[in-house]
Order: structure tokens, then C-alpha cells, then sequence
């Protein structure tokens, strides 16, 4: 088959010849895996595989390399990975869905077969992947993430009264990226709309961010009434809310309504830090470069700076109190920089042993997945690891991640194999 084409497998496969990090443990261990339709029917460690005809399946050697599962991002924006703010003010409506489709091929073939999508309509491309009509990973889609007028989430025109006030709703508004909704009343219709369109959690903007003009790092966005209203209505769908914020206040802020999961953190100081440890909310937080993100306001340049000097004691007060940490990437509006997806997580290297970071990008993000409940799409099965009845999204990789995780850097070289749900994406191991 070619490199990157998409091939079923009716038999299923049985791949052989691997040592096999399950996303569990804590190495790589000699043995084979079988696949039978989406879903993993063996995992023998320990010993070789059986001679003699593969009842039907096909069988793939894996050369004596690692087999793991495939690796998820917990903060993608795939409707806005693949173009810029001019083209997203500017382009057609289609355009920005084309481009969610490409980029959600291209997550794929880099190794990401689920991800957590943070603001935007991805469920209709949900379903079409997972359909399989096109190529691409998983997705646990919010829908629009809410902000409230002045948020992180409003871009809207400052000379425009807002939409509260009878304004016009912003592009991000129109192609269904954000909402603007404020009080409560307001907010529990926008948390209610996009469960009705699909949202398997609901994400909120509880402070200000870099890339958004009208709101310092250091402002609360949304009210405490505002908040929990938002988390009633979820959890009255049995699910969660996630919430935007870099500041302890903000942060606290968010617990005490009642939020589940923090996106971000990175201002946080390190009794708010270990709050999170203590109330057992989640933190999906992201090892920042600078150069991942450029702006030309120079406002946000240095909101962004701000930001990315926090990366480090975030990590280690997490880690340091216990914290339950995800991993994620939060890239959007720069193209050129999408590849950077796998860049990162070998980043989280310098705060975590190469199998604790498998970990965290396959198993761990999953637990936290699994905070949608019912409105989980991939409830069916296990998710992040290798063993009988999981889904089955594999990776066999040239080297040895457990060890080395610069392999999963170069995805194009190292990625020898890409499985999704039975379905084979990528080969290039005969």
C-alpha cells in the first residue's frame, strides 16, 4: 500500500516482531498484538508470535521496534490550526472547514489518533472521520468555547456594541468558534447550545489570554454565578466544564464553581497550584515556547511572554503536589507551525521521564476524556493503551520512545505504522 494510504483490514491485523508499551507500564516488552475490526483482540507479552497461517489477519513485521498506542493532544484548535486571523476574517465559510479537514489528516499522520478540540464546530467533521470518509483522529469536540463580552474569547469590532446590546455577532461568533453570553441566564443558553450540537464538554474563558486584543492577563472573566451556572448545566448532561485561565485568582475562582479541569495555569502561584492537587481538578497545561505563537500587537507579545516564563514552575509545582496533569498544545493561526505538535511533547521531556510522558500523552489524557461520560463519543472501549477490547490506535515507531522521545519528533521519518480504529493510515514497513 502506499505510505498514506487508508486500508482496512476485514481479518484484522497481527503485528509482530515489536516490543510493545501498552500505555501502562513502565517499558517496552517483547511480543505481538492482533487487532480484530476497530478494536484490539491480543496483547501477548513475553513471547513470540505463533507460526503457521494468521487466520485471515494480515500480518505486519515490526522489525524488532516499539509498538505503542497512538498519542492524544488534550487543547487542539482544528478549525483553527490551518489558517490565519486574515484568512479566517476574511476567506469564505468553507475555506475554514476545508482546512479543519486537512488538518485534522495531518494530526493523524503525525501520530495523534485523539484529540480534545477546545472552540469550534468540529463535531459535524467528528462525524465524517469517524465515519470513515476521510482520515483523521478521534475528536472530543466543545463546540464554540463562551467568553463573555470583553473576554478571550470576543472579536468583535470594539466600535460595535455587543451583541448583549443588540451588536452584530463577530466572525468567530458566525462560524461557530465562540459565543458571547453573559449572565447566567445567557450563559446556560450557550452551555445548553452547543450540547444540543454536539459538545462532548463545555469550555469557558475565565481570564484573559495573549491572542485576544481587549482583555489583560490578569482580569476574571465571568462571574462566580456565571460559573456555576455554566457547570450545573454541564453536569446536568453528565458532563464537565474546562475552563481558559493563567492567574491564581482565577483559577480559584473557577474550583470553587465547581470547574473540573484548568486549561493553562501558567500564572498560578504554588498554593493555587496545589488547591488543584488537593480538589483533584485537573490541569491541561502546555510546555510554551515563545516562538510558538507570533503577534504583531505588541501587547500580546508581551502577554505571551509573560505566559511562557510560568511554563517551568508550573511543571514542577505540579508535579511537586501531585497534580493531574494533561498534556496539550494550544496552536492555532500559524500554519507553518502546526508540525510543532510532536516538537512539544518531546519538550515535556525536560520536566518528565520519557515513559511518564507516554504515559501522559496516551493513558493519561484519556482519564481525562473520560470526564464526558455519557456524552463520551468513544465510550465504548478503552482509550490510550493497548490491551483486549481497546480501540485500536497504534503506532510502531523506528527506536525506542521510552528512551529516546526525540524519536516521536520527526513523524515522517520515525512513524513506520499509523493504525486508527483496524483502519491502517500509514505503512512504510512492507
Amino acid at each position: 500500500m502506499a505510505p498514506d494510504a487508508s486500508t482496512a483490514a476485514p481479518g484484522g491485523l497481527l503485528i509482530t516482531n515489536v516490543r510493545v508499551f501498552d500505555g501502562i507500564g513502565d517499558e517496552a516488552v517483547p511480543g505481538y498484538v492482533r487487532t480484530e475490526g476497530d478494536r484490539i483482540a491480543d496483547v501477548v507479552l513475553g513471547q513470540p508470535a505463533p507460526a503457521g497461517p494468521a487466520a485471515g489477519a494480515v500480518v505486519v513485521d515490526g522489525g524488532g521496534r516499539t509498538l505503542m498506542p497512538g498519542l492524544t493532544d488534550a487543547h487542539v484548535h482544528l478549525m483553527l490550526i490551518g489558517g490565519t486571523m486574515a484568512g479566517l476574517q476574511l476567506s469564505p465559510t468553507g475555506a475554514v472547514y476545508y482546512q479543519a479537514l486537512a488538518s485534522a489528516r495531518a494530526m493523524l499522520m503525525r501520530g495523534f489518533t485523539t484529540v480534545r478540540d477546545l472552540a469550534g464546530d468540529t463535531d459535524p467533521l467528528r462525524r465524517v472521520l469517524d465515519a470513515g470518509l476521510f482520515p483523521g483522529p478521534r475528536i472530543y469536540p466543545s463546540q464554540a468555547a463562551l467568553s463573555q463580552t470583553s473576554g478571550h474569547g470576543d472579536f468583535g469590532t470594539v466600535y460595535d456594541p455587543p451583541t448583549a446590546l443588540g451588536g452584530p455577532p463577530s466572525r468567530a461568533e458566525q462560524v461557530g468558534l465562540m459565543r458571547v453570553a453573559d449572565g447566567p441566564e445567557r450563559v446556560l443558553a450557550a452551555v445548553r447550545e452547543q450540547l444540543k450540537r454536539g459538545a462532548a464538554q463545555i469550555k469557558l474563558m475565565a481570564g484573559g489570554g495573549a491572542a485576544s486584543a481587549y482583555d489583560p492577563l490578569d482580569v476574571l472573566q465571568f462571574t462566580p454565578a456565571e460559573l456555576e451556572a455554566a457547570v450545573r448545566a454541564a453536569a446536568d448532561w453528565g458532563t464537565y466544564v474546562t475552563v481558559h485561565v493563567y492567574t491564581s485568582e482565577g483559577v480559584r475562582r473557577a474550583v470553587d464553581a465547581g470547574v473540573r479541569c484548568i486549561e493553562h495555569g501558567h500564572l498560578a502561584d504554588e498554593a493555587t497550584i496545589r488547591l488543584l492537587g488537593e480538589r483533584g481538578v485537573w490541569l491541561s497545561t502546555q510546555p510554551f515556547a515563545e516562538d510558538d505563537h507570533h503577534f504583531d500587537n505588541p501587547d500580546s507579545r508581551a502577554k505571551n511572554r509573560q505566559v511562557c516564563d510560568g511554563v517551568g514552575t508550573t511543571f514542577r509545582w505540579a508535579l511537586k503536589h501531585g497534580v493531574r496533569l494533561a498534556f496539550g498544545t494550544d496552536l492555532l493561526l500559524e500554519p507553518s507551525l502546526a508540525h510543532r505538535q510532536n516538537e512539544m511533547l518531546v519538550r515535556l521531556g525536560e520536566y518528565l521521564d520519557p515513559v511518564a510522558v507516554l504515559k501522559l500523552a496516551t493513558s493519561g489524557n484519556a482519564e481525562l476524556f473520560r470526564l464526558a461520560g455519557r456524552r463520551d463519543p468513544y465510550r465504548d472501549a478503552p482509550l490510550g493503551v493497548l490491551v483486549p477490547g481497546a480501540w485500536a490506535d497504534l503506532l510502531v515507531v523506528d527506536g525506542d520512545p521510552t528512551t529516546d522521545l526525540a524519536v516521536l519528533g520527526d513523524p515522517g521519518r520515525n512513524l513506520r505504522l499509523i493504525v486508527k480504529g483496524g483502519t491502517v493510515h500509514k505503512n512504510t514497513l512492507g
